[in-house]
């Protein structure tokens, strides 16, 4: 599903107008770690600042500098291109006696330092982004869609990125799960990221029908409620009960990215789920083909916006917010630029 075409939360406001990333200094992020490196052990974290660079590029070019095969190079998680960002990667600290001499115009070892453990996928707490709007036409327009988006959630879309740039990953997905050929055989990368886009595809299109029916943050009889503090997933049985708790922003209504390990939904909630799945032509099971890569999983329908700010400045908008790891700050400014 193009992102585009997904109902906005905000579409009865209006938007402050503007455009973002003309230059990689306009959008900024920076993970928070999920923990510190406590200065010894067999692996060397490096907090890094890298400009208009992929996570991915980075990680061979450490690799090739550290002398290490490009697999021993680890990240907590994809950073966006088109930006200034500082994110954590892990190597061998055997490899620690070549930091020093590391040089890159556009990609800066602001530290490095040892810790006991590996850094793997998912190992951050939130990021945190600075954006620049430029010619915003209605900056105190922004002011009331931060505060919707902060009472409510962000939707926790899948954002374009996902899908690549000539939007075939999802397809490429479905096309491996059904045990097709595509253009070209994937690597261990490549065959993971488009089997979780085709994921994602399907996640959206439900988000989307929860947006459209205004049951974003709505507790329904028969869905899956996910604890935001710990991840813990428990079936609504009484939403006059857990509705509170979705109030209260402790639980939120978390929609299918389907696998054979996904937590089942229950009653209407389940057969909407099963209607996606028809539409593709497929069932529940073709997912098992994915082995480990495509086990199923349920994500948060919503996320909470923190410490948002909007600060003008001349013709422009100074952002800042900050997002649940695995969250799309896309969809913060989708909301606000229209």
């Amino acid at each position: 599903m193009n992102v585009a075409s997904i109902p906005l939360l905000t579409a009865d406001l209006p938007g402050c107008g503007g455009s973002f990333k003309t230059v990689p200094e306009d959008f900024e992020v920076e993970e928070v770690p999920a923990y510190d490196p406590c200065g010894e052990g067999q692996h060397l974290f490096l907090w890094v600042e890298k400009r208009g660079r992929g996570t991915p590029e980075v990680a061979k070019q450490l690799a090739r500098h550290f002398q290490v095969p490009e697999r021993e190079v680890s990240y907590a998680g994809m950073k966006d291109r088109q930006a200034v960002t500082r994110q954590l990667f892990c190597l061998p600290a055997k490899a620690e006696a070549l930091a020093a001499s590391f040089s890159d115009a556009d990609v800066k070892l602001l530290w490095w330092k040892r810790h006991r453990n590996k850094l793997k996928s998912g190992h951050l707490r939130a990021n945190r982004f600075g954006v620049r709007l430029r010619g915003v036409r209605d900056a105190a327009a922004a002011n009331a869609v931060l505060a919707r988006l902060g009472a409510v959630g962000v939707p926790n879309a899948f954002g374009d990125q996902r899908f690549g740039a000539a939007d075939d990953n999802a397809d490429f997905g479905k096309r491996l799960l059904l045990g097709q050929k595509l253009p070209r055989a994937p690597d261990r990368f490549q065959r993971r990221l488009y089997l979780s886009a085709y994921q994602s595809l399907l996640f959206n299109r439900a988000l989307a029908a929860r947006l459209a029916e205004g049951t974003l943050a709505k507790a329904l009889a028969g869905d899956v409620l996910k604890k935001h503090q710990t991840g813990g997933e428990f079936v609504c049985e009484d939403p006059a009960v857990d509705q509170p708790r979705v109030d209260a922003f402790e639980v939120s209504p978390a929609g299918p990215m389907f696998g054979p390990k996904m937590t089942a939904a229950a009653q209407g909630v389940a057969l909407a789920e099963e209607q996606i799945l028809r539409e593709e032509h497929l069932t529940l099971e073709v997912f098992e083909r994915g082995r480990g890569e495509t086990e199923g999983a349920r994500r948060s329908y919503r996320v909470p916006l923190e410490n948002a700010l909007a600060v003008p400045d001349g013709a422009d908008l100074k952002l800042s917010f900050t997002l649940p790891k695995g969250s799309y700050a896309t969809q913060v400014l989708r909301e606000l630029c229209r």
